[in-house]
């Protein structure tokens, strides 16, 4: 799932946003908004939309806009499907005065899949902590800006962590951690990285997928209780 955005990070879209958008001759930009409000991610879905939508507001009532430019907005609900966000992104893309200034695709296979459309159309991909990971270097991918790191980061992150907490990372070798993770292409983005740190610092890693939704996760921490890793990296994404 997406992760909630801070005000700062916030505040950081709205700059790389208006550094990105030509000038207006009109007084006004917009800014699509992808939700997913419905469907089995909708808990987490509903405050993102609603946090976002709040600070479109906040920035036209404080500020005027972004840069003196006033924000518009409008929400298309994807219900977390791939096919409904491409079909979002073309039907929202060419709204405004120039069109839209950038995408939040709130969801890797958005992502995946508008990463081939929006070198064509100019217009950014901002990613919130999801996405694909090589995205990091724009010579890769270009026109989409992981903000908030990637799932790569999440994994060295996770590893770093549990070494920190047994006294280093030599300490790790020959120790079992557990990757429980949502058996999807973002749920699998960080297995890479863990497996190599696995080989580099000689603990052995064990990957436990979660069947979509991620409801029922019985069997899975069964597994985990009868393995008895060390520690679990528990996946998260979008």
């Amino acid at each position: 799932m997406a992760r909630p955005l801070t005000i700062g990070m916030m505040a950081a879209l709205g700059v790389l946003i208006a550094m990105t958008t030509p000038s207006l001759a009109q007084n006004e930009q917009f800014f699509p908004s992808l939700v997913y409000r419905t469907g089995a991610y909708a808990p987490n879905g509903i405050p993102f939309a609603n946090g976002v939508a709040d600070y479109y507001n906040l920035l036209n009532a404080r500020d005027g806009g972004i840069n003196g430019i006033k924000v518009t907005t409008e929400e298309c609900e994807t219900g977390y499907a791939t096919d409904r966000g491409v079909e979002c992104y073309e039907r929202l893309k060419g709204k405004g005065p120039t069109g839209a200034s950038m995408f939040l695709p709130l969801s890797t296979g958005i992502t995946y899949a508008l990463m081939e459309k929006a070198p064509g159309d100019k217009i950014p991909l901002l990613n919130s902590g999801y996405g694909r990971s090589e995205s990091a270097d724009g010579n890769v991918i270009p026109w989409s800006f992981p903000i908030l790191g990637t799932y790569w980061d999440a994994g060295d992150i996770q590893i770093e962590y549990i070494a920190k907490e047994l006294g280093g990372w030599d300490k790790l070798k020959g120790k079992k951690i557990a990757d429980v993770y949502h058996d999807s292409p973002y749920g699998k983005e960080p297995i890479p990285v863990l497996q190599a740190l696995a080989k580099q610092h000689g603990f052995e890693l064990e990957l436990l997928p979660v069947t979509h939704p991620g409801v029922e996760q019985k069997a899975t921490w069964l597994q985990v209780r009868q393995n008895r890793p060390i520690s679990c990296c528990c996946g998260a994404g979008a």
